[in-house]
């Protein structure tokens, strides 16, 4: 019989949560005295935190010299939504899904926007075969699903000589996973995921050929001011320089700025990466030695090493809902590990956020724990 007792060891930071993720390691709020609080974002201190945000983001991700960098709002969401409202339409689109964001995406193209898309779907645990894409389409996909734990490996697929757009949502991956920048014509991501930066702000980055597109291409629907990128025809610069669209939180800004400085710390988009590939591989280990705990990614090589998702396999439990979120209950009962269910669109089980502003200490500490809860549930069955 399992032995029922608490671990002695504890995550010195239970935060798990795959969004808003976990601050960077240390984090105070003394780190943000110098917020240019009651200023405006279009004086010039305030353009200057902005300027600095956007220099920074391109820095550290290796951003080519020729892509455009814009802080805009609504988070992710908004990022995404502005580049799907102002780009298709131009040409076919294919819409590829593996999990509920991505769904939500083809929502909004299908039936917001009312296009013909092709529609590519992936089970959760699998992605969509990029061999089979048209990319003389214009093809939008997540890099990272984070409600599914599965991302796309490389970007070797998507051939360099294509016709088409490719928008990748990345807000799981950008700053823990290696992006293939030719690859990509538009890629959006928020703050408050791998950096663990504040809500409500997000990124939009563009291709020369997305700028392209945008200044030669006017959709057949009305834009929101929000979404709008071009004045005249031609794309507009200050967006790209830090002239956000709207009012942005200048706390958030100087949030953003202090978790840029730290990743510049840790050795850049380098160490980031082998922060969370190491958090990752802990989960990893943990379920190779643990059969009644899986990887919900069907292969190693989709596995992502942010939003780990992972799934209860043991014929003892009798209702696999009610179960995985018991486990969770228990441990956020014992101060261990929040917010780490499953998305409720996603199969029962957990998710472990594994980013990169975790520290490894924590997610090992964790383990035991994960197996005390899940042979406590198994007893109070």
């Amino acid at each position: 019989m399992a032995d029922l007792s608490a671990p002695a060891a504890r995550p010195a930071n239970p935060r798990f949560s795959s969004g808003p993720c976990a601050k960077i390691p240390g984090y105070t709020l003394d780190m943000l005295r110098d917020a240019p609080l009651g200023r405006s974002h279009r004086a010039a201190v305030g353009k200057a935190k902005l300027r600095e945000a956007i220099d920074l983001t391109r820095d550290i991700l290796g951003i080519p010299a020729d892509y455009r960098i814009g802080i805009v709002p609504g988070s992710d969401t908004g990022a995404v939504e502005m580049a799907m409202w102002s780009l298709l339409g131009a040409r076919p689109v294919e819409m590829l899904a593996w999990e509920s964001f991505g769904e939500g995406w083809v929502t909004d193209v299908v039936k917001q926007l009312k296009l013909d898309a092709k529609v590519k779907k992936a089970p959760y645990g699998q992605i969509v075969d990029f061999a089979t894409v048209d990319f003389d389409a214009d093809v939008v996909f997540t890099w990272n699903g984070t409600t599914s734990g599965c991302r796309l490996p490389n970007a070797d697929a998507i051939p360099a000589d294509r016709a088409g757009l490719t928008i990748c949502d990345a807000t799981s991956a950008a700053f823990a996973m290696d992006l293939d920048w030719p690859k990509l014509d538009v890629t959006t991501f928020s703050w408050q995921k791998v950096l663990g930066g504040e809500g409500a702000h997000g990124m939009i980055i563009l291709s020369p050929r997305a700028v392209e597109r945008l200044e030669t291409y006017t959709p057949a629907w009305p834009l929101p001011k929000i979404f709008r990128m071009t004045s005249k025809g031609k794309i507009s610069e200050g967006i790209f320089i830090g002239e956000t669209i709207n009012t942005p939180s200048m706390l958030a800004v100087e949030d953003y700025l202090v978790s840029l400085k730290w990743a510049k710390s840790v050795g850049g988009l380098k160490g980031l990466v082998d922060r969370a590939r190491a958090n990752a591989q802990v989960v990893w280990d943990f379920c190779a030695q643990n059969l009644w705990l899986q990887n919900l990614a069907e292969t190693p090589a989709i596995a992502s090493t942010t939003s780990v998702c992972l799934k209860f396999n043991d014929a003892r439990i009798k209702d696999g809902e009610a179960f995985a979120k018991a486990v969770a209950k228990r441990l956020e009962k014992a101060g261990v590990a929040y917010d780490i269910g499953a998305y409720r669109d996603a199969p029962a089980g957990l998710r472990i956020w594994c980013g990169s502003t975790v520290e490894t200490a924590d997610v090992a500490a964790l383990m035991p724990w994960l197996a005390h809860a899940f042979h406590a549930e198994i007893a109070a069955q």
